[in-house]
């Protein structure tokens, strides 16, 4: 009896199961109005495998809907929590993707209690942008270009749009274009950011980089003067403005701005930098070395900082050296000492310096050139392994 009755019940689940897989349109609605988008999504997937409902306007509707709904809890979610990982991230653009399908096949589609292809595209933008950031953190940036893309379409079938961005979908956009290497079309978007209101530097900043390498003078100076008129206190629009001084080479206004830096500017470790920078152009170590320290107090580890730090204090070990030589030779030996030593602590630190350094970019042959040249100077053992690293690199 029990050998006919478990085939019996096998046959049953089989048959219940295969049930409860069937698509069904009228099912993905339903959980759909009872707001189980998650249940939903896995009942519209199931239609979406179906030859037939695939072919129809309804069910790409269904999908948008569902995935527009299911893109917004899961914003939601992520905004209440920040550690929350979205389970459907791409949520946002397959809701998208799904309403330019519905009204391919049908303009005139339309379910009661839905967004209709030409209500909900318009409303996609924000989400399309939250993820499409995502996708630019982490570096996928042809992913990105396509997502915020399609955010940027969203963003501009209504004008004005019913949350404006003030520049920041432009902006991102822009940036991945630049990644891409996509300059021109970069340009052009950072230019649309400004022109719908952006209040971020970094569109003014990216600009005046790229103007820079263009080496175009006009344009360059043109956003710079926009950017102060936008954001006049910016300290780093100010550093800009110094920078752009040394490019035309008026090192005269250069300097006279670098008397007056606002105190914001000290706040900021990379700002610190930049400025610590100009006055290595001018030959000033002492003044370089002092900003970047307080950098590296307030921004640790960071190889930029350790660099030129290295570059400062190897310069100013050769400048008591050379005051050391000179003071021996007028016999003032007291002196003269007091500038050896100081000379031989700052190469002990421009070692320790690009030591760091070298631990970052192993590679770096201007590096191992002057960590040579300083294991030399100090008649340290490791002149030698060093100089076999260049040897072996050198061969390459």
């Amino acid at each position: 009896m029990k050998k006919i009755i478990l085939p019996l019940i096998a046959c049953l689940m089989l048959s219940f199961s295969l049930s409860a897989q069937k698509a069904s349109l009228t099912k993905a609605y339903n959980l759909f109005f009872d707001k189980d988008f998650v249940k939903a999504k896995e009942a519209i997937d199931l239609c979406m495998q179906d030859e037939k409902l695939s072919q129809r306007a309804q069910t790409w509707l269904y999908k948008a809907n569902i995935y527009f709904y299911l893109a917004n809890q899961e914003y939601d979610a992520k905004r209440d929590n920040t550690y929350y990982q979205a389970m459907f991230p791409d949520a946002a653009e397959q809701a998208f993707d799904a309403f330019i399908k519905a009204k391919a096949l049908n303009k005139n589609v339309e379910a009661y209690d839905m967004l209709s292809p030409n209500e909900g595209l318009p409303k996609l933008y924000a989400l399309l942008l939250v993820h499409g950031v995502d996708e630019l953190i982490a570096g996928n940036y042809e992913t990105a270009k396509r997502i915020l893309e399609k955010a940027v379409t969203s963003y501009e079938m209504v004008k004005p749009p019913q949350f404006p961005l003030h520049g920041e979908l432009y902006y991102y956009y822009a940036y991945a274009l630049e990644m891409l290497n996509d300059i021109e079309n970069a340009a052009k978007f950072y230019h649309k950011a400004i022109a719908d209101g952006s209040t971020n530097v970094n569109v003014y900043l990216r600009l005046i980089e790229s103007y820079k390498k263009e080496k175009d003078q006009a344009k360059l100076k043109e956003i710079l003067d926009a950017g102060k008129r936008t954001l006049p206190e910016n300290p780093a629009l100010y550093v800009s403005e110094i920078d752009y001084l040394y490019f035309i080479e008026d090192k005269a206004a250069a300097h006279q701005l670098m008397e007056n830096i606002p105190a914001s500017v000290f706040e900021n470790a990379d700002l610190l930098v930049n400025i610590a920078n100009f006055h290595i152009l001018d030959l000033d170590y002492t003044k370089a070395y002092e900003l970047l320290k307080k950098a590296n107090q307030m921004m640790p580890n960071n190889f930029v900082v350790f660099y030129n730090l290295g570059v400062c204090a190897y310069y100013l070990s050769e400048e008591d050296f050379k005051m050391a030589n000179e003071l021996e030779v007028k016999g003032d030996k007291s002196s003269a000492m007091i500038h050896k030593t100081k000379s031989e602590n700052f190469l002990l630190e421009a070692q320790t310096y690009f030591e760091r350094v070298h631990q970052t970019e192993p590679q770096d042959i201007n590096v191992m050139y002057t960590l040579r040249s300083i294991y030399a100077r100090l008649q340290s053992p490791k002149y030698e392994e060093m100089e076999a690293k260049i040897k072996a690199v050198e061969k390459k």
